[in-house]
């Protein structure tokens, strides 16, 4: 007996709704924003682990840069004593581990040069904590930010010097939105210099 055509209709909208809930399809991107990569990138809140009781929303952590991983994301050891593995929020840089993309390895060399072991950092988480893969979402300061200003951001945040520097893509997934409107100029500026990536033919 042939199911009733609305049926297979809605089963079809259950499955990808689901599919959504769970990653495999990226979240709608905010209006105007770079599309969230496809490879690497999802991300999803969760509660914080138990090995960083001093981080929650909103939060600022001091760490140590303990090892690099790629333009985007290092691993840090905390004021506390907790090992995190730390994935940039706002920022995309090229693949160049598994994959490798164009320009990834000069962003993961950059990053490795201007952030390396013994490298004291300031985290600031936003609404999410975590990936999907249990990586801490933060924004990397390299010194404590004080007034968290337009000018302050640029010239403290690394986060914001890989768009400046044109390593990075702007990659925006809500709610980690705090310093969207302050990125968003500072790509465009880089894309307009085609500097970094934006230069590559």
């Amino acid at each position: 007996m042939r199911r009733p055509r609305g049926v297979a209709q809605v089963v079809v909208i259950v499955v990808l709704l689901l599919a959504v809930a769970i990653g495999r399809y990226p979240w709608p991107r905010v209006a105007g924003q770079a599309a969230a990569p496809t490879s690497g990138a999802a991300r999803t809140s969760t509660e914080p682990t138990a090995s960083s009781p001093d981080i929650g929303a909103g939060s600022l952590v001091a760490a140590t840069v303990s090892r690099n991983v790629d333009g985007d994301t290092l691993h840090v050891l905390t004021s506390s004593g907790a090992t995190e593995k730390v994935r940039f929020i706002g920022v995309n840089t090229p693949e160049s581990t598994i994959e490798h993309e164009p320009y990834g390895k000069e962003a993961s060399n950059y990053t490795k040069r201007r952030l390396p072991v013994g490298t004291r950092v300031w985290l600031e988480t936003d609404v999410g904590l975590r990936d999907r893969y249990g990586r801490l979402l933060a924004y990397v300061w390299l010194s404590p930010p004080t007034s968290r200003s337009a000018a302050e951001v640029r010239a403290k945040m690394f986060n914001a010097e890989l768009l400046v520097q044109g390593y990075a893509q702007l990659m925006t997934i809500p709610p980690d939105i705090k310093y969207v409107d302050v990125f968003v100029p500072l790509q465009a500026a880089a894309r307009d210099a085609s500097r970094g990536l934006w230069g590559l033919p």
